[in-house]
């Protein structure tokens, strides 16, 4: 059966939860519309982030990547919107999302969007 795209991404136990470390993913193929004139956006996603207990698994990110590519978003929206729903489904340390939207109409775009996981206060 042919993969299809999904908006639940997958992850996976850390196996060194005990240490930071980063791992980084490089997306160079992510499509949405413009909500606009409905013509298609390209953009190459670059994923950083430092696990806390559970991974990112890859071929839920690509099926999640690719359910964007019939949909409108403003560049600023959908970058947003790919950090918020890593960090929902994974928790890490830390978190970064850049978009680099490649040019249309003259203007090229590069959104970036970070998250940092507050440390708890022990009492």
């Amino acid at each position: 059966m042919p993969s299809k795209p999904s908006k639940n991404l997958e992850t996976f136990k850390n196996p060194a939860s005990d240490r930071d470390y980063e791992i980084a993913f490089d997306c160079p193929e992510f499509t949405c519309l413009c909500p606009l004139t409905g013509q298609p956006d390209f953009a190459h996603f670059k994923i950083r982030y430092v696990p806390d207990q559970h991974c990112v698994e890859l071929k839920s990110l690509k099926l999640y990547l690719w359910s964007y590519r019939d949909e409108g978003a403003f560049h600023e929206a959908v970058t947003n919107r790919v950090l918020d729903d890593l960090v929902k489904a994974c928790s890490p340390r830390r978190m970064q999302v850049e978009a680099q939207w490649w040019v249309r109409g003259g203007i090229g775009t590069t959104v970036t969007v970070q998250y940092e996981k507050v440390a708890k206060k022990k009492r």
